[in-house]
């Protein structure tokens, strides 16, 4: 185990350092170490990548919504730097957040793929990827985030809500046209993830409802299966294990976001805890099996190689299970 830690706070990765040190071993935000591994985040390869392609108002390759072309636009740039530790308070980290907040949202409130604030692009996972992009970096304040997380919820509850079908959410309880109107796992883990993140201050009722009924659909399968209402099938991509994983999911995201709403010692969570195990090396390294390399501004791990990401989330979800 020491091993692997000391492998995970190598220097040469200033993400997985800074959150190893916060989630692994628990240091606080003030500590000397911590503060020292976010400042060097930004000077990390693929925070440096990202924010040389962008353009000065803030964009990324083409003025909208941000949605296309996928992973080099805006929407995927504002998803990574938040999942890559990016300093909130940078200059152009913001700009693309205000670029973002000024273009994406529809007139419902949530975010849209498509330009001109049309509905008809609003899905569950583009929101619940913003919406914790855009809380972890700090705008949980902001008027137009908090609109996107009551359109999320009431999406979900389908309470006072009537844009189903003018929306790429075609019913509540994570209906999605993207899935030919069939309840959308992928969709329901980025929102659990998204509103289990939220600040006590943003958890309403509805964001709590939503919450429990984002856990139940989850639930209401074996994650070690992953047999939730597919197009065609169950989805590969469930089982192999990767990141960033943009709008798919997997078996080891799905449980950390059901381990951080507090279900980490539900028994129904058994059997992926199982299999998050047995992908586990020799080594106690976990493998990079999914990967965006090729398509985003700057690759992120080798794939087939030990992940220091996907190692860093198996142990964060084993250690709030064994907890």
């Amino acid at each position: 185990m020491n091993q692997v830690l000391n492998w995970l706070l190598e220097k040469e990765n200033a993400s997985v350092r800074y959150f190893t040190l916060r989630y692994l071993l628990d240091q606080s935000e003030n500590e000397r170490e911590v503060r020292a591994a976010r400042r060097a985040i930004m000077a990390s390869e693929p925070v440096r990548a990202i924010l040389a392609a962008q353009q000065p108002d803030g964009y990324w390759v083409k003025p909208g919504s941000g949605y296309s072309p996928k992973y080099q636009s805006t929407v995927w740039q504002i998803l990574f730097l938040a999942e890559l530790g990016a300093d909130r308070k940078n200059s152009q980290v913001r700009r693309g957040c205000e670029y973002l907040l000024t273009h994406a949202p529809a007139v419902h409130g949530g975010f849209s793929a498509y330009q001109n604030a049309t509905p008809s692009g609003a899905i569950h996972c583009l929101n619940g990827n913003l919406v914790w992009a855009l809380v972890a970096l700090g705008y949980a304040e902001d008027d137009r985030v908090q609109r996107a997380v009551e359109w999320l919820a009431g999406a979900i509850t389908g309470d006072n809500f009537d844009w189903f079908y003018a929306s790429g959410t075609s019913g509540p309880n994570f209906q999605c046209a993207a899935n030919q109107g069939q309840p959308c796992a992928w969709g329901a883990v980025k929102a659990l993830h998204a509103l289990a993140n939220l600040p006590r201050q943003m958890q309403s009722a509805r964001v709590r409802k939503a919450t429990r009924m984002a856990a139940d659909f989850l639930l209401s399968r074996d994650l070690a299966k992953a047999d939730y209402p597919y197009t065609i099938r169950v989805s590969g991509e469930w089982f192999k294990f990767g990141f960033p994983l943009s709008y798919t999911s997997d078996v080891l995201e799905a449980l950390l976001a059901l381990t951080d709403a507090g279900y980490s010692r539900d028994p129904r969570l058994q059997r992926a805890l199982e299999l998050v195990r047995s992908k586990r090396e020799p080594d106690g390294r976990w493998k990079l099996k999914h990967t965006l390399n090729g398509k985003m501004w700057a690759d992120i791990e080798a794939k087939g190689q030990p992940s220091k990401w996907v190692t860093l989330r198996a142990m964060r979800v084993l250690k709030q299970s064994d907890s």
